[in-house]
């Protein structure tokens, strides 16, 4: 399973990387197909964001700690110091890392928006539990 990661190298530049998530196939129920599921990662708190409409930029800033982000609807444009843009529609996630350096800049689609951050204290660094 693919995740776009926004990450800070020593030097504070912040970068895009695409991380592989290693996944194992779980079947929940037995008349259910199994799927792909992640290992469990340690999470330290979950905050639920309404952006307002109108929002449209929010300037160059970090993340107090690593994070993964659940776009539940709308659409936001990150850029990194490097220059690189990605466009994050509804429904995708992005582990965001840069908690030093340069940061990022986040662009948003015009409309209201609802986010999921997860506090992931080690980000994906740490073995799963």
């Amino acid at each position: 399973m693919k995740c776009l990661r926004i990450y800070a190298t020593p030097d504070g530049e912040s970068h895009f990387d695409d991380v592989e998530l290693p996944t194992t196939k779980m079947s929940v129920h037995p008349d259910a197909v199994p799927f792909d599921v992640t290992s469990s990662y340690p999470a330290s708190h979950v905050r639920i964001a309404r952006i307002p409409a109108g929002m449209r930029e929010v300037a160059w800033h970090t993340v107090p700690d690593p994070n993964l982000c659940v776009r539940l609807d709308g659409s936001v444009d990150y850029e990194t110091s490097d220059g690189d843009m990605r466009h994050v529609p509804a429904g995708r996630f992005v582990l965001v890392e840069d908690t030093h350096g340069k940061g990022h800049l986040s662009r948003h689609s015009p409309e209201a928006q609802t986010v999921i951050w997860i506090s992931l204290p080690n980000g994906l660094d740490m073995p799963p539990i």
